[in-house]
């Protein structure tokens, strides 16, 4: 069923609209005060791996970090655009890779046909809709990319009716556009392009068979009538961002699986776990009324089945997804892989939402090179990040004891588990980053609009402005990006150091904490961190996606974004702008590291064929005039 108002919000506001929180009390000047630019900068931000945390007179000044700016880059920043287009530094160039709709396969349609948006035939054999997470990897001498699709915008890929789910064969083209591409990509005389026919690329999409692994694998939780040995599921929805094992294997995160779940019987009672996952009578997509396996009325256990990471052999075509329970159940964004120092596996894992928490996994075993490793992600513990406002924090292991939940009951309601032992509620954990030649983590709270005293998350858990705190601000509209140092220099350690390597504001418009950190100018503006990657350098590359309205409190930002930040100094320059609307998410490189490739989600203009031609989530290929290498 359509409903025209709603179709265009994001996750997150389709969430608040059909499951909305309490509203919160005003502010009051306590709060204000409490949360001065100088006042909070000088206690929680710092720059310089492993530094101590500094006061602000150690900040960068703006007129300094746009003095500096050039310090470790090997390109001249670039303005903010808003136009509808890519935009990169002098001395480099783009093309587009593949586009939605470009053909994996010589049976699929060769071109997009506007009219339709496909046809259900070829919707399974094309490079897929809204571009996110990416990886690539060296197979033999062959470059592989695998690729999210996170979700589908119904009136851009249904656009003869309107973007009205009107039948089953709608249901399935959608189902079949979202998911992972995974593709051979080689460099020829006109760029980079998709091998089409290469025995590697394959889609798995939202009727994939999966393979159900870790300890809540075949539990009564996860039995359906089409699957009663709790074994085998259909599909990965909502796959947001990604990571890569040590062993060469990508990992897709399942996010906001809840919005495709529905009930044709709304006086069916929803068990009382879905609340706090957000799943309702009205699906997203209409689903529920034209796949039986997406009515709760049905299936209730079928949404316990979805929320996971799930790793995909990129080398092997023939080969199933594996979901790994083991890494928790929630609004997966991506998955961050180190190696501790002892070989245990570690897993930083952001939870995206308002209000939700941050993981970390971390093996029993032990990783060896060419050695098995099935049962890594299978066997081992998951912890909830607590930060504590004198900078310190620990990882807090989910346990029977600490929770008072068995095994299987954290790794399928994982956010009542966090909330039961004590974690820290965060604004939205977007990407988590692990810095390749620092023992450092990053996370990306990308905004909370809805941090005040007194409001709380669906598990009842305060979610308030604490000053100190890695989450400091009333209605954060800007967000922040926290690191954190494990003692010892271990990412299996416990306990960990804590600061802000940059909160993002605007000093054109607030004087206060709203203005952002000291490495925050006019020449750097952004707003709501995404996506992040390293490269082999140790430089952070940022994504935005946020408010590209470029008025009022977002004067002078532009649209969303690509970032290039120094963990060190703590500068941070802007690298890359997208069209108008678009996201900027997903970043790999090639293996030789002088070609970049990037996402372009969602554009809002007609981006990347122009005027009258339907917008198309794409992925660019970026390299330099010169050769040189790109990160």
């Amino acid at each position: 069923m359509k409903d025209t108002d709603l179709s265009h919000l994001s996750w997150d506001d389709w969430d608040e609209h059909h499951n909305p929180r309490p509203e919160a009390p005003e502010f009051d000047a306590v709060v204000e005060t409490a949360l001065s630019r100088r006042g909070f900068i000088g206690s929680v931000l710092a720059f310089g791996s492993g530094a101590a945390v500094m006061g602000v007179g150690s900040l960068l000044s703006s007129t300094s970090a746009e003095a500096q700016a050039a310090g470790r880059f090997a390109f001249t920043p670039i303005p903010i655009q808003t136009d509808a287009t890519v935009h990169v530094p002098e001395g480099y160039r783009w093309s587009v890779l593949a586009r939605w709709g470009d053909p994996l396969f010589s049976d699929a349609a060769p071109d997009l046909d506007q009219a339709t948006g496909g046809d259900l035939a070829s919707s399974d054999r094309v490079f897929g809709e809204n571009t996110d997470g990416m990886e690539l990897f060296n197979i033999g001498g062959r470059q592989v990319i695998a690729v999210n699709h996170e979700y589908v915008n119904k009136d851009v890929n249904l656009p003869a009716s309107g973007g009205d789910v009107a039948s089953a064969e709608d249901v399935r083209k959608l189902q079949n556009l979202q998911g992972v591409t995974v593709m051979e990509v080689a460099q020829g005389e006109d760029g980079w392009q998709i091998v089409v026919d290469s025995p590697f690329n394959r889609r798995i999409h939202h009727n994939t068979e999966t393979r159900i692994a870790g300890p809540a694998a075949g539990d009564p939780l996860l039995q359906t009538e089409a699957d009663p040995e709790g074994m085998t599921a259909l599909g990965t929805l909502n796959n947001c961002g990604s990571g890569r094992t040590p062993w060469g294997t990508y990992l897709t995160c399942e996010e906001n699986f809840n919005g495709y779940f529905g009930s044709t019987d709304a006086d069916f009672e929803l068990p009382a776990d879905y609340a706090r996952y957000g799943i309702g009578h009205e699906g997203r997509y209409a689903y529920e009324v034209h796949d039986a396996r997406f009515d709760v009325s049905q299936t209730p256990n079928e949404p316990r089945r979805f929320g996971y990471v799930v790793e995909i052999d990129p080398a092997n075509p023939d080969s199933r997804p594996v979901k790994r329970t083991a890494l928790g159940r929630f609004k997966h964004e991506n998955a961050a892989c180190a190696v501790a120092r002892d070989g245990r596996v570690v897993v930083y894992l952001g939870d995206d939402e308002r209000g939700e928490y941050l993981y970390k996994y971390v093996s029993n075993g032990y990783y060896q090179p060419g050695g098995p490793t099935d049962h890594l992600l299978d066997d081992g513990t998951l912890h909830v990040a607590r930060f504590d406002t004198d900078g310190t924090g620990e990882w807090v292991a989910l346990t029977p004891e600490a929770t008072g939940m068995s095994e299987v009951e954290i790794c399928v309601l994982t956010r009542q588990a966090a909330s039961a032992a004590g974690g820290t509620t965060m604004d939205r954990p977007e990407w988590v980053a692990v810095n390749p030649i620092a023992v450092e983590g990053y996370c990306a709270l990308t905004n909370n609009s809805r941090r005040a005293p007194g409001w709380t998350n669906a598990g009842g858990d305060l979610v308030e402005p604490v000053s100190g705190s890695p989450n400091p601000r009333a209605e954060n509209r800007y967000g922040q990006i926290v690191r954190w140092f494990p003692s010892n220099d271990d990412h299996a350690a416990n306990l960990f150091r804590w600061d802000l390597y940059v909160m993002a504001g605007n000093p054109g418009v607030h004087a206060d904490a709203n203005a952002g950190s000291g490495n925050i100018h006019q020449g750097n503006l952004f707003n709501s961190p995404d996506g992040m990657q390293f490269d082999s350098a140790g430089i952070l590359w940022i994504q935005t996606d946020g408010d590209d309205s470029n008025e009022d409190g977002f004067a002078g930002m532009g649209n969303n974004q690509m970032l290039a930040g120094d963990p060190e100094t703590g500068e941070i320059v802007r690298f890359l702008t997208g069209p108008q609307g678009s996201e900027v998410t997903g970043l790999t490189w090639s293996s030789d590291r002088r070609t970049m490739f990037v996402g372009i989600q969602h554009p809002g203009a007609p981006f990347p064929d122009g005027e009258g031609r339907l917008p198309r989530s794409s992925v660019v290929a970026v390299w330099r005039d010169d050769g040189g290498l790109v990160g």
